[in-house]
């Protein structure tokens, strides 16, 4: 319902603020399929930073009806045909797909931290280090980058 309302709002605020929702939904999801680890993730990273910055950004930007552009008849007719032919695509491309069959098996392990830490830090290790490595390195060069020369 929140997703619908994203695209429906006219108000771009009211747009991010019902974005935010769909993420706290979505990570509700998360939370009953045992990710709890990724939904924590997923309201830090989306819910909090990202949808902080689009909600800046637009108030930043100030968008008025006088100073936005308005669409030609065509332009709005030619998006209507696009959708259209992606909803047949997306139809024909999910009619031959097959549904996946539930198992009773349930492990309560599966999704917590302490897994996820054990096979990031047991199997994982040497590109787990490389990566930071790698990040550190770009965090290096950015700050180089970005410093003033003293002459």
């Amino acid at each position: 319902m929140f997703a619908s309302m994203v695209v429906l709002t006219k108000n771009p605020i009211h747009s991010v603020l019902y974005l935010v929702l769909t993420f706290f939904a979505i990570a509700g999801h998360y939370v009953l399929l045992n990710a709890q680890f990724l939904a924590a993730v997923h309201i830090i990273v989306y819910a909090g930073a990202i949808m902080v910055l689009f909600l800046f950004v637009i108030m930043l930007l100030n968008l008025n009806k006088e100073t936005e552009p308005h669409k030609s008849i065509w332009l709005k007719g030619s998006a209507v045909v696009a959708s259209g032919s992606l909803l047949v695509v997306l139809v024909g491309a999910l009619k031959g797909a097959e549904t996946i069959q539930s198992t009773n098996t349930f492990d309560a392990s599966i999704g917590l931290i302490e897994n996820l830490g054990m096979t990031l830090f047991n199997d994982f290790l040497l590109p787990f280090e490389v990566s930071s490595i790698l990040l550190l390195a770009a965090m290096v060069g950015a700050v180089m980058l970005g410093k003033k020369s003293i002459k």
